[in-house]
């Protein structure tokens, strides 16, 4: 349960809010989901005991975040699907953007990601019987 704390109703609109854009997320190409989802269940932890519970359970969400929370690990699948929209993404911003110095803004910063991303250690495999 989460301690009472003076902010617990900032913790439990922030970790919906964050839910909500990692929602869109998921069809809105740019918007990142992973991040958003990760600070969802950090806000939970001290916001809503009800809504952690529920993200920990989750079968798409849950191990991405017990990966996260237990070694700051994100799985070789969500690495390759993150590059693959960053760099579709790009090309669309290429593509659309009324001037090159504002695509190439967004790409640098999504190339910062991307590299923050691929440094991160890969969750470690599960033990045979336990599949």
């Amino acid at each position: 349960m989460p301690r009472p704390t003076r902010f617990r109703w900032a913790w439990w609109l922030l970790a919906y809010a964050a839910l909500g854009l990692g929602v869109i997320g998921i069809v809105v190409p740019g918007l990142p989901t992973v991040p958003f989802v990760l600070l969802s269940a950090f806000a939970a932890a001290r916001g809503s005991e009800r809504l952690h519970r529920w993200l920990l359970a989750h079968r798409q969400f849950g191990p991405m975040i017990r990966d996260w929370q237990a070694h700051g690990a994100v799985s070789r699948r969500a690495k390759w699907l993150a590059t693959v929209m960053m760099s579709a993404c790009a090309v669309i911003m290429f593509l659309t953007a009324p001037k090159v110095w504002m695509a190439a803004t967004g790409t640098a910063i999504m190339a910062v990601v991307a590299t923050w991303l691929w440094r991160r250690p890969e969750p470690p495999a599960e033990p045979l019987s336990d599949r």
